[in-house]
């Protein structure tokens, strides 16, 4: 079993969204290493227990573990003083689909916080919203998407690298806070595509 940071905070964070009896879209996930660049991305997508396929409302989320981090993580780890911790950069995308018509984005983000949870010690940021319109092969009846983003970054001080417990807080907030976003979101009244 890989022994790492990076890999433990994913765990964590699986963790807290299971606990708040998200559902993970397994097919959906994904571990990449650049081989040129050396950053390690992590992404998943959780959705409601009970939705349909595709998933309407949906939380695809991305830890990435930049080659700065591993560098000033390494040398923490042989003892050398660093000039930063290491972090992890956190992206949470809340993405409502099947939409038969354009989406009220006003309704939208009344329902999103305009700051997520403080994770790290700097709260999330939400970013301007994001509108995809999808077009079968007729160019009739369009499909919209639309996208909420949240970014932020974890940072490790010495105490959630030697125990973890303070990371275990941060990412357990982070999973009902989660969970939470998709059920406001998912209670709005909006107008879907009938299921496939």
């Amino acid at each position: 079993m890989l022994d790492h940071v990076f890999t433990d905070a994913i765990a964590v964070l699986r963790d807290a969204l299971e606990e708040v009896m998200l559902e993970r879209m397994s097919l959906e996930e994904r571990f990449q290493v650049d081989i040129l660049l050396g950053d390690c991305t992590w992404h998943t997508s959780y959705g409601l227990p009970g939705e349909t396929v595709p998933a309407r409302v949906r939380a695809d989320i991305t830890l990435e573990w930049p080659t700065w981090a591993q560098t000033s993580y390494r040398s923490w780890t042989i003892g050398e003083p660093g000039n930063e911790w290491p972090a992890v950069e956190l992206t949470i995308v809340f993405r409502v689909q099947q939409l038969s018509e354009a989406p009220d984005l006003p309704l939208l983000l009344d329902a999103a916080a305009e700051v997520g949870p403080v994770i790290g010690g700097e709260p999330l940021q939400r970013s301007s919203p994001t509108v995809e319109i999808s077009y079968d092969s007729a160019l009739i009846d369009p499909v919209y998407a639309a996208e909420i983003t949240y970014e932020g970054r974890y940072e490790f001080d010495e105490d959630a690298l030697t125990d973890g417990a303070a990371m275990d807080a941060a990412f357990r907030e982070l999973g009902s806070w989660t969970s939470s976003a998709l059920v406001k979101l998912g209670d709005l009244r909006l107008p879907y595509q009938p299921p496939a």
